[in-house]
């Protein structure tokens, strides 16, 4: 007899994790080894995620599709480099963590089907970003619905700055579409202006991305194609979400963020972890297929 909550850990090309609800035909599939990301995410039967295989088979390559976690940084730092306490660092966009295999620390199938991955500072990460930490994500299904629980824990003995994100890529062809926020204003990155926002945004015209920026209500809502509605719901933490396409390409990433891009140069609301403490944060992620009524 199968089991309502399945937590599979596999091998492939690498090694897989797969969350299953069979009541709600939900299913996530995260691998470890490739910044802890989950590649595909399917919510009452809806696949929501795109993925570009190719990116995600070459192991040098930044992967473009499912999930990518951003930390210490969401965006880029100035000129790829930033200073800190008398150091210099170089930092590739999006900080370390997505390029970082994370380990398994625990399944569980009997309430949810759930896994925790933990990722610690090493040679590498210490030397974009001089910090000991480790990250704590479990990623939990349940009632057609994923959660990702974050623990940002500082190892080190002084503060640590950061403001982490995530890049959710939802795979769609309609990009001219109205989000469910509350959010009034946006920083176009495609001049560099403030501007009202009004609802909608068409990203097939714009190269770059452009930023909510005073979201009271830490949700968002917006259509994919046949009908899915996605809703994210997020820590008060994520100050902002990110829109971004591609053209040409059948995607566009809804990315909630704690700070702006380029925010370790400029440092006005870095989130800062005391030593040897953690700052939790919490994002959800839920869809529902919406009937049209017909005239």
């Amino acid at each position: 007899m199968s089991s309502q909550y399945q937590a599979k850990v596999f091998k492939e090309t690498y090694g897989m994790v797969e969350l299953v609800e069979a009541s709600t035909r939900s299913s996530v599939l995260l691998c470890p080894e490739r910044g802890g990301i989950a590649l595909q995410c399917r919510l009452n039967g809806y696949e929501l995620f795109y993925l570009d295989e190719s990116t995600f088979l070459d192991p040098t390559a930044n992967i473009r599709g499912g999930n990518p976690v951003l930390f210490p940084i969401s965006g880029p730092v100035e000129n790829g480099e930033y200073e800190w306490e008398g150091g210099r660092y170089r930092m590739s966009q999006h900080g370390v963590a997505r390029t970082e295999a994370w380990e398994i620390v625990d399944t569980a199938e009997k309430d949810s089907a759930s896994v925790t991955l933990r990722l610690r500072s090493n040679e590498r990460t210490l030397k974009a970003f001089p910090f000991q930490f480790e990250l704590l994500f479990t990623y939990t299904l349940k009632d057609g619905q994923l959660t990702i629980d974050q623990e940002y824990r500082n190892l080190a003995d002084r503060e640590m700055p950061m403001y982490p994100g995530f890049h959710p890529y939802f795979a769609t062809s309609h990009k001219n579409i109205a989000y469910g926020t509350d959010a009034s204003r946006m920083l176009d990155y495609n001049d560099h202006a403030e501007k009202p926002f009004e609802g909608s945004i068409d990203l097939d015209s714009m190269k770059e991305s452009a930023a909510l920026l005073n979201a009271r209500k830490p949700e968002i809502s917006f259509p994919l194609d046949s009908g899915i509605t996605v809703t994210l719901a997020y820590s008060e933490a994520f100050k902002y979400i990110v829109l971004w396409s591609v053209e040409g390409k059948p995607f566009l990433c809804v990315e909630p963020w704690m700070a702006l891009g380029g925010e370790l140069n400029r440092r006005e609301e870095l989130v800062i972890v005391p030593a040897g403490e953690m700052v939790p944060a919490q994002l959800s992620i839920r869809a529902s297929h919406e009937r049209r009524v017909q005239d």
